[in-house]
């Protein structure tokens, strides 16, 4: 098994997880560090308070700086049984954006495969830089 079908399971997994008693809208997530063999799963968890949501995608960025620290995404697979699939928000393109490159993979899944690929050039052309 590769490392992308790997991911696909680690994002589906977390997806089961997902806390969406308001959108009922469950998203998963799992980034890859590059140079590292650690898989860091995410999930969105909802809050009463809008505001305080967090998406999947910044939920495995999370986890993976407190293991690790800050190190460069080799990729991020993100999956939904939306119609059409969710690409990720634009927060958490900015926030992924401080740990990636240009051509950094964004594969976009649904329950059973990886149906689209963009780069973080092609979803966030123009990200904010401090």
């Amino acid at each position: 098994m590769d490392i992308i079908d790997r991911a696909l399971i680690v994002a589906r997994e977390a997806r089961e997880r997902a806390y969406a008693p308001y959108s009922r809208f469950q998203v998963g997530a799992a980034i890859k560090a590059r140079g590292h063999d650690t898989l860091y799963p995410g999930c969105n968890v909802e809050n009463a308070s809008y505001g305080a949501t967090i998406c999947a995608e910044r939920g495995a960025v999370m986890a993976m700086v407190a293991d690790i620290g800050a190190a460069e995404l080799e990729f991020v697979l993100v999956v939904t049984d939306a119609d059409p699939l969710a690409v990720p928000c634009a927060v958490c393109l900015q926030v992924l954006s401080q740990f990636s490159v240009p051509d950094t993979q964004v594969l976009i899944a649904n329950l059973d495969s990886v149906c689209d690929r963009y780069t973080m050039a092609d979803l966030l052309p123009h990200p904010f830089q401090f």
